[in-house]
């Protein structure tokens, strides 16, 4: 592990690092350790959130500084190192915890700065963590239309399936963005991750990503519910359980949670809710159907393992606008919708009133196109012995008392290209 060399590959270099408050190890910040063991950045590089992943989405962040190290925003006026910032530099390290969705910005801002780094003819550095959905599950359209936003950059599908390191390796490789043929890239794997863990099989703590998703089921109904960040629904913004509930003024809450019931989605049941949403500064200062009462369904994860996020999300889109009177169906969808869900497909498929079944059908051989592109870039690979044991597994790290990075996913001190 990276810490427990006391950082000893970075002793004498200049580097940048690129972080938030998710880089925990052994319950420290990274920084903490870092100060410790006399290995200090030269300046800090945040992402969409800022230092402390406390800042709404989409507010454009000023410069700071965290105890005498200067720290420049990449979610403000611009999005990218600069040349002049990196001048200096012998090397660029990225350490933050992703959520494994195509969307969320963290993995658009480590491409960005991948391609500084190789403009500055500096290494480029990932320490990799886990994949919080699993190494197992892809799923939802892979994005065609590129190129893409900052929300939605790479032609990857919803759910990829892949560790932050992976995805470096697979952006490089695949030549997702100009100017990466040249960048050393170094990536500092794990030890004792396995594609089959979700989150809660790794016996860590979930540390907030953003605002919104302050525990993990938040994070794993993201890929699905986010979905209806581009619709006119509300996901729950505005209230204590972001992504957890969803649904419109006016509708019939009893009606649609009933059909969901029926359809009989793996891992997952709906009640029938009703609330309203509410200005969070901080969290969501203007949700959508503010001070309004929503009607819709909360989502209550039944298995974690078994449920398939996007898919669900799929449901309760498909069933919120269904539920909508015929004229209100016009402005359900909004701009970015196709964005998120990388494809105009999904909004064509919902509008004709497709089944969730029948949409998930869509996707599929682009699915399994990417599932074989990806494959060289993959970092863990299923172990058969492991895999039968995995109930084993599971319960072992359940009564250690060692659940940190540092334990079950020490760094190790080898370098892959």
């Amino acid at each position: 592990m990276l810490a427990d060399g006391d950082f000893s590959q970075l002793k004498e270099l200049r580097f940048g690092l690129v972080t938030n408050s998710t880089a925990v190890v052994a319950e420290c910040h990274i920084l903490e350790l870092m100060a410790a063991a006399g290995t200090n950045p030269s300046v800090i590089f945040t992402p969409e959130h800022g230092l402390k992943a406390m800042s709404e989405d989409g507010i454009h962040l000023a410069d700071s500084s965290d105890n005498g190290i200067p720290v420049i925003s990449l979610y403000g006026k611009k999005k990218q190192p600069q040349a002049e910032e990196l001048e200096d530099l012998d090397l660029l390290v990225f350490d933050i915890q992703d959520v494994g969705v195509r969307f969320y910005t963290y993995i658009s801002t480590m491409g960005l700065a991948m391609q500084a780094a190789a403009d500055a003819g500096i290494p480029f550095m990932v320490l990799d963590r886990p994949n919080p959905l699993g190494g197992d599950y892809v799923s939802g359209f892979v994005r065609t239309d590129l190129p893409g936003s900052f929300t939605s950059l790479y032609p990857l599908p919803i759910a990829h399936g892949l560790t932050v390191g992976e995805l470096a390796r697979m952006i490089k490789g695949e030549s997702w963005l100009p100017g990466l043929s040249n960048l050393d890239l170094k990536i500092i794997p794990m030890q004792g991750w396995q594609r089959w863990m979700r989150w809660p099989d790794t016996g860590l703590p979930w540390l907030a990503t953003s605002p919104n998703i302050t525990d993990y089921y938040a994070a794993l109904l993201y890929p699905g519910i986010g979905l209806l960040e581009g619709t006119g629904a509300n996901e729950g913004r505005g209230t204590r359980e972001p992504f957890q509930m969803a649904g419109c003024p006016d509708i019939d809450a009893e009606k649609v949670t009933a059909k969901l019931n029926r359809l009989n989605l793996a891992g997952v049941q709906f009640v029938p809710a009703r609330y309203t949403p509410v200005s969070m500064p901080g969290r969501s200062s203007s949700p959508k159907c503010r001070n309004k009462e929503v009607h819709g369904v909360r989502v209550v994860v039944t298995d974690y393992r078994s449920i398939q996020p996007v898919e669900t999300g799929v449901a309760v889109a498909t069933e919120l606008y269904e539920a909508l009177p015929r004229p209100a169906r016009k402005s359900f969808f909004r701009t970015g919708f196709d964005d998120m869900a990388g494809s105009s497909m999904l909004r064509q498929a919902i509008e004709a009133q497709a089944s969730p079944d029948e949409i998930s059908h869509l996707w599929r051989r682009d699915l399994e196109r990417f599932k074989l592109q990806r494959e060289q870039y993959l970092l863990y690979r299923p172990d058969p012995e492991t895999e039968s044991d995995a109930g084993e597994i599971i319960a072992n790290i359940g009564s250690s008392d060692d659940k940190t990075i540092g334990g079950l996913y020490g760094y190790q001190r080898q370098q892959r290209q």
